[in-house]
């Protein structure tokens, strides 16, 4: 699958996309949901689980380590958990996937002791987990490192309360965290905690199941110990991806007419909506869909400074196809990527394509705009970045290949048949 790469025929900045496009489950959602299962005494079941690769990573290593994992049906999965586990996470799984450290709270929590290496996942930056180590050494874990491998363990079996505090906001150490307080001693308080929306649908679902969390998706949130939860009380919907929301909603500005985003939460994608309407994309938000349907062409838009922050700013999972809709507009927008250093490295192959963009350090770029772009032969980086390839290709004139789609099957189910669906024209090419 590495090997298989996507050939595009791009519109040549026409707007010739229409019809509607369903978005999938979340895939952050779907992974901590997965994970949580090791804090049930029967197990649990999910739907609306999205058919991607980091799902299909994060099932093999929760059956590495003993959970039985069942796919029932099409984007449904039972799990539930023997009375013991192998506690060491395998390496040569959990080094592929970032996320694979989500494992180590309810590990951890359950058993009092888990090892683990270094997590991998894509290249954008320096991703460390101190937080997740500070945080587990505050609840009374000890933390030992040999080479690239971590083991902690808890000296009486169990995590206790206490208060943490993030010196800066970390989706996955807060869930993390979450998980791990949910069967510790006492209560845990998680002071400057991420918001994002994923959070509180994770910690609704747990509470339904037995879990006593509050104040998910603010800044301090509450955690009352207790015994194992109990899955039957519910079944876990993945909530729709916002990220994938977003990226369609830029593909929308860029190509199409009588464009349809189905099957979302435009609440999650306020803060691009919103900027997509200042720069004049005529934007109509429904309940459960966005419309895009008499928009003017991406030339006559003006253009307008990006800054990421975490959540409800502007995402730095959208950074990468917000900077592709940038170079089609007018003027000059500086994009300031805040989250990570190292995620503006893809801009060089943008510029092999035609875009006007000069970096100004690690973490800014000036765009200007617009800019014709031109189609060639690009491997994708990452997730994020594939994906913005993808709207580019798209939008250029002639042909293009992308290498490496796996980066993108990671996040992205079957994105080349949805996007026929609306008019690309898009091929997946074998090894």
């Amino acid at each position: 699958m590495a090997r298989e790469r996507f050939l595009i025929k791009g519109l040549g900045g026409a707007q010739a996309l229409s019809g509607s496009i369903a978005v999938k489950g979340a895939k952050n959602a779907a992974l901590k949901a997965l994970a949580s299962s090791i804090l049930f005494e029967d197990g649990i079941t999910l739907n609306n689980v999205p058919d991607i690769e980091d799902v299909k990573r994060m099932n093999d290593i929760l059956s590495a380590l003993g959970v039985v994992v069942s796919n029932k049906k099409e984007g449904e999965y039972a799990l539930s958990v023997p009375g013991t586990l192998a506690t060491d996470l395998p390496v040569d799984l959990a080094q592929k996937m970032r996320a694979s450290i989500v494992l180590t709270g309810p590990i951890l929590s359950r058993f009092g002791k888990v090892s683990f290496p270094h997590p991998g996942g894509c290249v954008i930056g320096e991703r460390p987990i101190d937080l997740f180590l500070s945080g587990f050494e505050a609840m009374g874990a000890r933390v030992t490192r040999e080479s690239d491998r971590y083991t902690l363990f808890v000296p009486d079996g169990r995590l206790s309360g206490t208060s943490i505090f993030f010196k800066k906001p970390s989706v996955t150490a807060t869930e993390t965290l979450i998980m791990a307080a949910t069967l510790a001693k006492g209560e845990t308080i998680i002071k400057n905690a991420a918001r994002e929306p994923e959070i509180g649908i994770l910690a609704d679902f747990l509470n339904s199941c037995g879990a006593r969390i509050r104040g998910a998706g603010d800044a301090n949130i509450y955690i009352e110990g207790g015994g194992l939860l109990s899955g039957v009380r519910d079944v876990f919907h993945t909530p729709s991806d916002r990220i994938e929301t977003g990226s369609f909603l830029i593909l929308g500005a860029l190509a199409g007419v009588n464009f349809e985003i189905k099957n979302c939460n435009p609440k999650h994608v306020e803060a691009l909506t919103e900027i997509l309407r200042q720069v004049g994309v005529a934007v109509d938000v429904g309940k459960n869909s966005i419309m895009l349907s008499k928009n003017a062409h991406p030339s006559s838009l003006t253009s307008v400074d990006i800054e990421t922050r975490e959540y409800p700013g502007f995402p730095t999972d959208l950074q990468a196809p917000m900077t592709v809709f940038l170079t089609q507009t007018s003027g000059q927008s500086l994009v300031f990527e805040t989250i990570f250093e190292g995620r503006l490295s893809y801009v060089e192959e943008l510029v092999r394509m035609g875009a006007d963009i000069k970096a100004l350090d690690p973490h800014r770029v000036i765009v200007r705009g617009p800019k014709a772009l031109k189609g060639r032969e690009m491997e994708s980086p990452d997730l994020r970045a594939g994906l913005a390839f993808v709207i580019a290709a798209i939008v250029a004139k002639g042909d293009s290949v992308i290498h490496n789609v796996y980066n993108i099957d990671r996040g992205y189910e079957k994105i080349e048949e949805r996007l026929r669906g609306v008019g690309v024209d898009i091929k997946r090419i074998g090894p």
